[in-house]
């Protein structure tokens, strides 16, 4: 991890192509800026953990749905009786 100490207006950039720069400082919270091409994702890391994390329980539930359902479907339907038996 690179750490670094800026002051407002300074900039930093990463590659050719994004460039971050410290907009204000008030008290413990920074404000930063990130200007860069519209195909590179920036994201927080704690909302990509948080929709990571909905996923999982959202993929849970759905499996154990379905598999509740069919449970229930082959529970309830009789095999089809054969007439020739």
């Amino acid at each position: 991890m690179l750490v670094l100490t800026r002051k407002v207006g300074e900039q930093v950039l990463i590659g050719e192509d994004v460039v971050v720069t410290v907009l204000d400082v008030k008290g413990d919270s920074i404000k930063i800026g990130f200007d860069a091409p519209r195909g590179i994702k920036i994201q927080r890391a704690e909302m990509l953990a948080a929709v990571t994390e909905a996923n999982q329980q959202a993929a849970a539930s759905t499996t154990e749905a379905t598999a509740e359902t069919l449970r229930a479907l082959f529970a309830t339907k009789k095999p089809p009786v054969d007439p020739s038996a």
